[in-house]
């Protein structure tokens, strides 16, 4: 499945939801699961670390519906193939 195809799944499934939930208590939500998931990871807790991670990506899918972004073309143009600093493949750039 594509970023978009998934996007497009969530608004089917959830939009309305996030609509009357509004942005604010979404973001809320998408921080909650991030949270999980730092927990499953100091946990290292491999299932809980997939099922938190796929919770994020759906929780942050749903913010930008409800922003109207195309998440796959937001990624494409913030990450082009390359390193965003050096502009190479692999990352030639200092640790951060």
């Amino acid at each position: 499945m594509e970023i978009g195809e998934f996007q497009q799944l969530i608004k089917r499934l959830y939009y309305e939801k996030d609509l009357k939930r509004g942005k604010e208590k979404t973001l809320l939500w998408l921080v909650e699961e991030v949270g999980e998931l730092a927990e499953a990871v100091r946990k290292n807790d491999l299932n809980s670390i997939k099922e938190e991670i796929a919770d994020v990506f759906a929780w942050l899918v749903s913010l930008a519906n409800l922003y109207g972004i195309d998440l796959e073309e937001a990624v494409k143009d913030k990450y082009p193939n390359v390193c965003i600093k050096c502009g190479k493949v692999p990352c030639e750039c200092d640790e951060r």
